[in-house]
């Protein structure tokens, strides 16, 4: 299963999500309208018992109505509440679970290694770097990836896995958790912790009344009684058919997401070594927490033991997921009994060999079809690329875009002008006037470093910079948001880069300062969207096609991708980088089986010359982020 068909199933079993919620409900309304009428006098039993024709005799529809609004009304409410309560996304679920956020600064070996796992398996897959939450009470060897989208997702990692895990094993178990953010496993886990939450109210509710009776001596306290025990017994039952609901839905994708793990990596030795220490070690994969039962469905191994382990499993046998990625397995678990030793591992990452920088040369067709192949995915090319990357930005600038501050700082000067002096001192003047204390002397500070950076370092650059860009106040980000956009218009122009810098920061921090953001997808034509088709090939054409014989030949090709024809190609002078922001937030809004035929046309467009340039990556990536399709570095 690719990339797209993968976020089509996730589409999908949020529909029958839907479906099995729909009739949780109708099932809970019906039961509690017997209930209330059996222990309230409606229904009467007599001689021959509460059978279909006594009850068809006696209801009263007025009454079901009324319960059945009630009950509706109580687990809606719940959903929405809890809906609600994580629309902060991922953050909220790892600090409800006890997590707290690792510090960029952390001098923890343990700690440190987690950080640069993460941060490099986020580059090679073309994703935010997500910040990363350590669950400190938590011995057991589990972990987790919460969030609705790519931009606001956290990876959750307990002690136990950061201090028993090898270095490749810790990669498997985060490769794992990159597979359920890349193929919308993560936001169908949300909406089915809100879903569940709705049920479970009504069990509460019937706890509630049992201890707000208990030893009353109220007349009618006998059917109260009877009402609460009902309630608990409907509520946990509704709870029960939710957990086999959410079983179902999670198994089949844990075996996807160990096989997309091995295929991220190319080590199947890492994350069978985890899942071999878990079985081997005492505190296993199980979380102490009270909340953990609410997530049991994200985790990377089971975190929640019960008796009804077989029948509420999220996760299948530990064996069976072992011999899958490691077919000779003797049978045999590994104990676990010290700590990893992480100080013999160097932990600034990386080979000695430079990054690669060249254009890439080949068949252009070769290179389209390679990367739309790669999109939502990585491997060990990636993976080799992006530690080499980090490991070759100066420590000046490595340590400053891990802070909030310094994150700020290391973007504006991606933007200051080198060239002309007027607008770099119009730049340098805004942000002396109306940015943060002491910004503008940072930005002197930092700009001969990062302008001596390669084009291929900058959009890495956005990426590292995310989880620090995500603990500013808004306020902060705001005023930042202001500034930049005046920095990249102080030339009366902005520039592709320009806009595929400021595209991807803003669709990953406007949702999550509080922006519009999220969106759902409406188009099942491509058809429908031709007009914003053609300005986005257009904007391609003019930009990336430098042959004018190649142009019509181009665009043809493109069309053949998308199954158009008579696509016109807009003149340079009525394309803006309005048309082209416009363009991409409508084709974003189609269902996700059409997009790998939009983003094959624009790699067309882009490799017809044979050749894929870092601007013209940085280009792509833009496209991708706003179509929620990351697109990895292109390493061949």
């Amino acid at each position: 299963m690719d990339f797209f068909q993968a976020q089509d199933s996730a589409r999908r079993n949020t529909r029958s999500l839907v479906f099995f919620f729909a009739m949780a409900v109708l099932s809970l309304i019906v039961i509690t309208n017997v209930l209330v009428m059996v222990l309230f006098g409606f229904l009467r039993t007599g001689e021959q018992g509460l059978t279909l024709g006594v009850i068809a005799a006696q209801f009263d529809w007025e009454v079901f109505f009324l319960i059945g609004a009630a009950v509706s009304f109580v687990i809606l409410a719940g959903s929405v509440y809890k809906t609600i309560a994580l629309s902060a996304g991922g953050p909220a679920v790892a600090e409800s679970l006890g997590g707290r956020l690792i510090s960029q600064s952390t001098t923890d070996l343990h700690e440190r290694k987690a950080l640069n796992v993460v941060e490099e398996m986020a580059i090679a897959s073309g994703t935010p770097v997500p910040p990363v939450y350590l669950l400190d009470n938590e011995p057991g060897i589990n972990a987790f990836a919460a969030g609705f989208t790519p931009g606001d997702a956290v990876v959750g990692l307990t002690r136990g896995t950061i201090a028993y895990l090898s270095r490749d094993e810790l990669q498997g178990v985060v490769a794992h958790e990159f597979s359920h953010i890349l193929h919308g496993d993560m936001r169908l886990n949300m909406r089915l912790i809100g879903v569940l939450h709705g049920i479970l109210l009504i069990g509460l509710i019937g706890y509630f009344i049992l201890r707000s009776v208990r030893g009353g001596s109220n007349r009618n306290a006998g059917p109260i009684l009877g009402l609460g025990m009902g309630l608990l017994v409907i509520g946990y039952a509704g709870t029960f058919f939710g957990n086999l609901i959410k079983a179902s839905v999670s198994r089949q994708r844990e075996f996807l997401a160990d096989a997309s793990a091995v295929q991220f990596t190319r080590n199947n030795e890492g994350i069978a070594g985890a899942l071999k220490k878990i079985g081997g070690y005492a505190a296993g994969s199980v979380l102490e927490t009270a909340e953990a039962p609410t997530m049991s469905h994200a985790y990377f191994s089971t975190g929640v033991s019960s008796f009804l382990q077989s029948v509420f499993a999220t996760h299948p046998p530990l064996d069976k997921r072992i011999r899958r990625i490691d077919p000779r397995w003797d049978g045999f678990y590994v104990p676990v009994t010290q700590e990893v030793d992480d100080s013999a591992q160097a932990e600034t990452s990386g080979a000695d060999e430079p990054a690669a920088r060249a254009m890439h040369t080949a068949s252009g067709v070769i290179i389209a079809s390679e990367i739309l192949d790669r999109i939502g995915k990585t491997g060990p090319a990636q993976l080799d690329y992006a530690a080499r990357l980090v490991k070759e930005i100066s420590p000046l600038v490595r340590e400053a875009v891990h802070d909030p501050y310094g994150a700020r700082a290391v973007i504006y000067c991606l933007i200051i002008d080198g060239q002309h002096r007027e607008v770099r001192d119009a730049q340098l003047q805004r942000l002396q006037s109306l940015g943060d204390s002491g910004i503008r002397e940072l930005v002197d500070k930092m700009q001969a470093a990062v302008k001596s950076l390669d084009v291929s370092y900058r959009l890495p650059l956005i990426d590292m910079a995310m989880p620090a860009m995500r603990q500013l106040s808004r306020p902060q980000y705001q005023l930042f948001r202001k500034n930049l956009l005046f920095l990249m218009q102080a030339d009366k122009r902005i520039d592709l880069f320009e806009w595929s810098l400021q595209k991807i920061l803003f669709h990953h921090l406007d949702a999550h300062f509080g922006r519009p953001g999220k969106r759902v997808a409406k188009y099942s034509s491509i058809e429908r969207l031709r007009m914003h088709v053609a300005a986005l090939l257009s904007v391609l054409v003019h930009a990336c096609v430098k042959d004018g014989t190649e142009v019509q030949s181009a665009l043809e090709s493109a069309e053949q991708d998308l199954g158009l024809s008579g696509l016109t190609l807009l003149p340079r002078e009525e394309i803006s980088l309005q048309t082209l922001d416009a363009a991409v937030d409508h084709l974003a809004l189609l269902k996700p089986l059409l997009k790998p035929r939009v983003l094959k046309a624009c790699l067309t467009v882009i490799t017809r010359d044979r050749e894929y340039s870092p601007n013209e990556m940085e280009l792509m990536r833009a496209i991708g982020n706003v179509l929620d399709c990351p697109v990895p570095p292109y390493a061949g």
